[in-house]
């Protein structure tokens, strides 16, 4: 077996990889150009508007654009860019905008993996017979003794992303490669000048790619200018405590912004978006034990619908690490995890990420878009 895997000598081997222009996928171009492998660089310009396209932190436009193609040269391999600002559109930001309208949190990127780059890049890759789609991913991919693939957490705690990957299938797994999931982060870096690339210290993608300044709001109101309505700002019991612009410019878990004063702090507990109501309450109105799920992604042994009460653990959001947790799906796909523990600022559209234990080299077993969340303190009530 070759370094990726594959009966066969690494020049017999063609890789395509993924390149954003970033230090991450020029390396893992580097590194597969050096140990001998057929490497094709591939780069997709997913958009193109302004100072999105020029800030730093952003990729797949641009500058990054050139980087990609920069890099490319130096190492002496093929390149190819790819309009896919039309499927990106399609597909991860007109999403992304009902998401919002609909009073949920969305994670643009998991919807981007998804979509265009594992599954049309993929495409892409073995429409040009490729034996591999590889991307800079900091993620663990390891053969399964009986065939297949598992994903894991990556080597480097502090870069994990395997919460973004959650929704790879397992058939997409036998064919992508994450060739810097055993690295850290330093070292990725000292391959980078080792390798003679000029952007060995270029600053890491931040936020969301395509929003300028991190402003999704000013997204939203382009794509939807007439589709953010005015409405209450209520506590649990549905007293009216204020007004705002738009349930758009708020998520469960915000506490700074709402224009309101108190003898407690208040958050927010939840959006309703077909009364315009934004619900706000006390800390531990935020505690949840019970999450559902739809668009369940299943990358554990046997099929998803025998699965009770199995003991797992799971993440919901990119910035928490996993916790302990029970996950029963029913026969319909749907899932249901029940925490251990109590968990603050769940919000619908937001990933949650399944792993068998929560330790840091853990199998990811999939995951779910969390679509209803049971807070523990008791619904609201209208008003007198």
């Amino acid at each position: 077996m070759n370094a990726l895997d594959f009966p066969k000598a690494p020049h017999e081997t063609r890789v395509v990889v993924a390149m954003s222009g970033g230090v991450d996928s020029s390396v893992v171009a580097g590194l597969l150009k050096r140990q001998g492998f057929d490497v094709v660089g591939v780069t997709l310009q997913l958009y193109d508007h302004g100072a999105a396209s020029h800030r730093k932190g952003a990729c797949c436009a641009g500058q990054d654009i050139h980087d990609a193609r920069a890099a490319a040269e130096h190492l002496g391999i093929p390149h190819y860019v790819l309009d896919y600002e039309d499927r990106f559109r399609d597909e991860v930001i007109e999403k992304f905008a009902e998401s919002y309208l609909a009073g949920e949190t969305p994670i643009p990127c998991v919807e981007c993996n998804r979509t265009v780059k594992f599954r049309d890049l993929l495409g892409l890759a073995r429409d040009l017979n490729a034996d591999a789609l590889a991307t800079g991913h900091y993620v663990s991919s390891r053969a399964l003794p009986g065939g297949g693939r598992a994903l894991h957490r990556a080597l480097d705690p502090a870069r994990d992303q395997s919460y973004f990957l959650y929704a790879t299938t397992a058939e997409q797994l036998d064919y992508l490669r994450f060739p810097l999931g055993e690295m850290e982060k330093s070292e990725t870096r000292a391959l980078a000048k080792d390798l003679g690339l000029s952007l060995a210290e270029k600053p890491d993608s931040q936020d969301i790619c395509f929003v300028p300044q991190g402003r999704y709001s000013d997204v939203i109101a382009r794509l939807r200018p007439d589709a953010a309505k005015p409405g209450e700002i209520v506590d649990l019991a549905g007293h009216v405590l204020g007004r705002h612009e738009g349930i758009v410019h708020y998520t469960v878990g915000q506490r700074r912004g709402l224009g309101l004063s108190g003898a407690e702090p208040l958050y927010v507990v939840r959006l309703e978006p077909d009364s315009a109501r934004v619900v706000v309450g006390p800390r531990t109105a935020l505690a949840t034990t019970r999450i559902r799920l739809s668009d369940l992604n299943w990358l554990g042994e046997g099929p998803a619908e025998a699965v009770r009460d199995l003991p797992v653990a799971v993440r919901v959001r990119s910035t928490r690490p996993p916790r302990p947790a029970s996950l029963t799906v029913g026969p319909d796909g749907a899932a249901e995890v029940v925490l251990a523990e109590p968990e603050d600022g769940v919000s619908p559209g937001q990933a949650c990420a399944i792993y068998a234990d929560d330790g840091p080299r853990a199998r990811v077993l999939g995951g779910g878009t969390i679509r209803r969340v049971d807070a523990l303190s008791a619904r609201p009530r209208e008003a007198a």
